[in-house]
């Protein structure tokens, strides 16, 4: 099978998850922004993703966002997402790029973004990343320090907050991430959040039915990362 073949099936599978996780949930499938992450895929499948219609894609590496961009830089209508943890000496390749940035996790990382926008007429879209399950392992601030981050960042000229991002605990049965996805929704609506980024491959269908505006796909559509 063609790899443009193969990525529009992976891709429509994608897309009935979607429909069926909405109509149980009686949720119109416009409102969730799917994001296809690249992380390691080679640049013929981000391309045959582009043809089968996908146009919001994310990097998890800020040197990694910053080379796919070139590559990528004579494909209309593509926009990017910065997922991963992003170190301050970093962002200028991410402002570079002009991705949004999903994982603002600290009042320092804040700060940086908001000091490195050069045109404050145009600021940056971000999302406050929450640690909702408590890893260690994971980036994300706590859920009780977010109203603390969110009044922070909401008084920064250069960044729009538009809401809130988490990766659940990874368990077997998608459904025990739920409560991960519950508590986030909470959050946003405590602080009158409208995004909500959740759910990932294995368990997008939970965080849609969540509340999730904007999720995560990457294996799902692109296969088994190359090793």
């Amino acid at each position: 099978m063609a790899v443009t073949e193969e990525l529009g099936v992976r891709i429509a599978q994608v897309r009935e998850r979607i429909l069926r996780a909405c109509d149980r949930v009686d949720r119109d499938p416009i409102s969730i922004e799917l994001v296809a992450v690249t992380k390691a895929q080679p640049e013929t499948k981000i391309r045959a993703a582009h043809r089968a219609g996908l146009r919001v894609f994310a990097e998890n590496y800020a040197q990694a966002l910053a080379e796919r961009s070139r590559q990528l830089e004579d494909l209309p209508d593509v926009r990017w997402r910065f997922v991963g943890h992003l170190q301050r000496n970093k962002i200028r390749l991410v402002l570079g790029v002009g991705a949004s940035v999903d994982t603002v996790d600290s009042v320092r990382l804040s700060e940086a973004l908001d000091a490195r926008v050069s045109d404050r007429s145009n600021p940056l879209d971000v999302l406050v990343q929450v640690n909702v399950g408590g890893e260690r392992q994971k980036s994300g601030c706590a859920p009780e320090r977010v109203s603390e981050l969110v009044a922070v960042v909401r008084t920064l000229p250069s960044l729009k907050l538009r809401g809130l991002m988490t990766v659940a605990p990874h368990h077997r049965d998608p459904r025990h991430a739920r409560p991960c996805f519950a508590r986030l929704r909470a959050l946003a609506e405590t602080h009158g959040l409208q995004e909500l980024s959740m759910g990932m491959s294995h368990d997008f269908e939970i965080a849609i039915e969540e509340g999730a505006t904007m999720i995560r796909v990457g294996t799902a559509i692109f296969g088994p990362r190359p090793r």
